[in-house]
C-alpha cells in the first residue's frame, strides 16, 4: 500500500513537472526576432526606407501602416513598434498573433486529458486491486499459521473472484486434512492404549507363570505341562494383538480422492506439455510428444495430470538431462501412456520395488523426496480403474500409464 502511493506521488509529480517544462519552453519561442516575425519585415522595410527604395505594405504579412513622426503619433488601435531611420522617427503598426498559441492550447488540453487518464487509472488499480489485494494480504501467513476456521468473504471482484475462491478451497481442504490427521492420531492413540492394555493382561499371567516354574512350585509333571500350554495360550494371544498392530500399520494411510468421469486425451497432453515444453527448453533438455489420435478416456482428468506431472518429475530428477519423450500405444481397448527418459541409472532387481510406500532407490543421491510420489501414482491410477508399470529399456526408463478407453 505504501509503495503504491509513493508510486502515485511520483507519477503526479512527473506529470506536474512535464506540464510546467513544456509550458515554459513552449512560451519562450515566441521570444527574439524568430519568435517575433514583425520586427524582421519591420527592419526589412528600415532598410528600403534608409536606401530609399520603393516598397508595398502588400509584400508584408504582419506590418499594416508606416507613419513618420511629425508632432506627434495619431492614436491606433493596433499595436506599433517605433523605428529611427536617418535621424526621423518611424511607427510601425502590426498585427501578429503567435503562430503557436494554437499549439500550446491543444498541447494543454491533450496534456491534461492524458494526466486525467493517468489518474484514473491509478486510481482504478488503488480501488480495484491494490486495497482488495491488501485485506487478503495476510490470509495466506494465517493459513500457515494453523489458522484455518474463518473463511474468506465472498466478493464479486472479477480480477480477485476466482483467487479468492481458490485460497477458500484450499483452506477447506487444508481443514478437513487437519481434522483427519487429528481423527487419525486419536484412532492411533486409542489403538495404542486398548492394545497395550489387552497386551498386558497375557503378559501378567506368563510372569506369574513363569515365576512360579523358576521357584519349583509346581511338582506335578501334568500340572507343569498345563501351565506351559497356558503360556503357549497366552503367546499365541499377544501375537494377535502384533498382527493387529502390523495390519493396522500396513492398511493404506492416503486418503486419496478421485472423481472419476470422462476427458479427452488431447486435453491431458496439452496440460503436460503447456507446462513441460517451457520448463525442459530451460533445462536444456529435448523434449518431444508424438502424434496420437484423440479419444476419450475414464478417469478424473486432474488427477491425471498430477500422475503425469510426478512421472515427468522423476524423469526429469533421475535422467540424464538429455531427452524426455512421451509415445502413445493402444492395447485391449486401453490407452497407454510411455513417458520415456534417457540414462536409467535403476538396477533390475530394484525395479519391482519403485511403486512402494517410502521406498527410494540406489540412484536418488542428494536428490530430495518422500518415496511416495509413485506409490501415489499407482493408487490413483487404480482408483481410476487404471494401472501403471515401468520398464527399463536399454539405457532409457519408461513408465507407463494405462486408461480405460470411454
Amino acid at each position: 500500500m505504501k509503495s503504491f502511493i509513493k508510486l502515485a506521488v511520483a507519477v503526479i509529480a512527473a506529470l506536474a513537472v512535464m506540464f510546467a517544462g513544456a509550458n515554459i519552453i513552449l512560451h519562450y519561442e515566441n521570444k527574439g526576432d524568430a519568435g517575433r516575425p514583425y520586427r524582421v519585415e519591420a527592419q526589412r522595410i528600415a532598410a528600403k526606407i534608409e536606401s530609399g527604395e520603393n516598397y508595398s505594405l502588400d509584400d508584408y504579412r504582419y506590418i499594416t501602416n508606416v507613419e513618420i513622426q511629425k508632432s506627434g503619433f495619431q492614436g491606433s488601435d493596433s499595436d506599433y513598434l517605433v523605428k529611427e531611420i536617418d535621424g526621423k522617427l518611424y511607427r510601425f503598426d502590426y498585427s501578429y498573433k503567435a503562430e503557436n498559441a494554437a499549439a500550446i492550447t491543444s498541447f494543454n488540453v491533450c496534456f491534461g486529458l492524458t494526466a486525467g487518464v493517468v489518474l484514473l487509472l491509478l486510481l482504478f488499480l488503488f480501488i480495484k486491486i491494490i486495497r482488495p489485494f491488501e485485506k487478503i494480504s495476510a490470509y495466506p501467513t494465517e493459513l500457515a499459521k494453523g489458522n484455518l476456521t474463518t473463511p474468506l468473504k465472498e466478493s464479486k471482484n472479477k480480477y480477485f473472484g476466482k483467487f479468492l475462491w481458490g485460497l477458500d478451497l484450499l483452506r477447506e481442504k487444508l481443514e478437513k486434512q487437519k481434522s483427519a490427521e487429528l481423527d487419525l492420531q486419536k484412532q492411533n492413540k486409542t489403538m495404542v492404549l486398548s492394545l497395550s492394555h489387552d497386551v498386558k493382561t497375557p503378559l501378567s499371567v506368563i510372569e506369574l507363570y513363569a515365576k512360579a516354574l523358576e521357584k519349583g512350585l509346581y511338582k506335578d509333571e501334568q500340572k507343569k505341562l498345563e501351565v506351559a500350554q497356558s503360556i503357549n495360550t497366552k503367546c499365541e494371544e499377544i501375537r494377535g494383538y502384533i498382527d493387529d498392530i502390523v495390519k493396522a500399520s500396513s492398511e493404506d494411510f492416503l486418503n486419496i480422492e478421485v472423481n472419476n468421469g470422462e476427458f479427452y486425451l488431447s486435453a491431458l497432453i496439452g496440460k503436460i506439455k503447456a507446462f513441460y515444453t517451457d520448463k525442459l527448453s530451460l533445462l536444456k533438455i529435448d523434449f518431444a510428444v508424438d502424434s496420437y489420435s484423440d479419444r476419450t478416456l475414464s478417469g478424473d482428468l486432474e488427477r491425471s495430470i498430477e500422475v503425469l506431472q510426478n512421472i515427468m518429475e522423476n524423469a526429469v530428477k533421475y535422467g540424464d538431462g538429455r531427452k524426455i519423450s512421451i509415445a502413445f500405444s493402444r492395447e485391449d481397448g486401453c490407452q497407454l501412456i510411455h513417458i520415456r527418459n534417457s540414462g536409467c541409472t535403476l538396477s533390475e532387481n530394484e525395479l519391482p520395488h519403485i511403486f512402494d510406500s517410502f521406498w527410494r532407490g540406489s540412484n536418488t543421491g542428494s536428490n530430495s523426496g518422500s518415496g511416495l510420489g509413485l506409490y501415489i501414482c499407482r493408487n490413483l491410477m487404480h482408483k481410476m480403474n487404471g494401472d501403471i508399470f515401468a520398464e527399463i529399456n536399454g539405457e532409457d526408463m519408461v513408465v507407463t500409464a494405462v486408461y480405460a478407453v470411454a
